[in-house]
């Protein structure tokens, strides 16, 4: 899924897809209903292109969905092509961040292993920017501070009203890896620790301790969505950004994070850690 449909579109889809399922239909028998074409359902279905919110009114109907659901569906359906903030920074983000952001926008909850820097969404602004640059080719100033700025922004979901939940497992080598001066390490250290503080932030750390276990694995996110149907993994390269959204590949993944928190310590001593770390800076 390279440039695939937002959350919205996904859920859109599995959602009319279990209740045509739910009343015994075929794509045809569900399209003769309300005069669309089988392969029209379908696409309808698959979470690909555009959808038209009468339709998607006129499926729900036919399905017998609740009106509660059937209003829930057809707000999906009108905005389905709702832009997020970051649209406005275009220029500043690849386009392979784009999908990245309007997932995460969207999800109840992200895990998150991380094996060669900290997470993007737990990151100082200094930090950031001695990371952008240290890129073997740093971007044009302006564009460098929109990109700072971005991230940032993004930090938001964490400290909105109805924050998403956080569950980050960090490998030792990351909290030990200095970005930038002595001062700026024992400050993202720090924040580290403030943000580990919040209770819907669940952070740990896998000591070196235990072996390669950890440095085999390589960093991943998984987006969790509000069904398990609509959960993505997201890996990333130097060139490429991948989503994988097929249920058992993300069920390995899944198993893969539970793991990985199982070998690492608890929050309480993760913190601890850090802590230890920072005042060896």
């Amino acid at each position: 899924m390279s440039a695939g449909p937002t959350t919205r579109r996904r859920q859109l889809g599995a959602s009319l897809r279990r209740l045509r399922e739910e009343k015994g239909l075929s794509l045809q028998e569900a399209g003769d209903r309300v005069g669309l074409s089988k392969a029209t359902v379908s696409r309808y279905e698959t979470k690909d292109g555009s959808v038209k919110w009468p339709l998607v009114d006129a499926l729900c109907k036919e399905y017998g969905a609740s009106d509660e659901e059937r209003a829930a569906l057809v707000d999906l359906a009108k905005n389905a092509k709702v832009q997020g903030w970051w649209q406005s920074y275009t220029e500043a983000i690849p386009s392979r961040m784009n999908l990245l952001l309007t997932l995460e926008d969207e999800s109840v909850r992200e895990d998150h292993f991380a094996l060669a820097f900290i997470p993007g969404l737990l990151q100082t602004r200094r930090y950031a920017e001695e990371l952008h640059r240290s890129d073997p080719q740093p971007p044009p100033e302006e564009r460098l501070q929109q990109a700072i700025e971005v991230r940032m922004k993004r930090q938001a979901i964490l400290t909105r009203d109805n924050p998403m939940q956080l569950s980050v497992v960090l490998d030792e080598s990351v909290i030990r890896r200095k970005i930038g001066s002595a001062e700026a390490h024992r400050e993202q250290l720090a924040h580290l620790l403030d943000r580990a503080a919040l209770p819907h932030i669940d952070l740990r750390v896998v000591p070196s301790g235990i072996g390669p276990l950890a440095s085999a694995m390589g960093s991943f996110l998984i987006l969790v969505g509000t069904d398990p149907s609509l959960d993505v993994v997201y890996l990333e390269n130097v060139t490429v950004s991948l989503y994988l959204e097929k249920l058992a590949e993300v069920e390995q993944y899944r198993k893969a994070f539970a793991y990985l928190s199982s070998r690492a310590l608890s929050p309480d001593a993760s913190a601890k850690l850090i802590d230890t770390v920072r005042k060896e800076v």
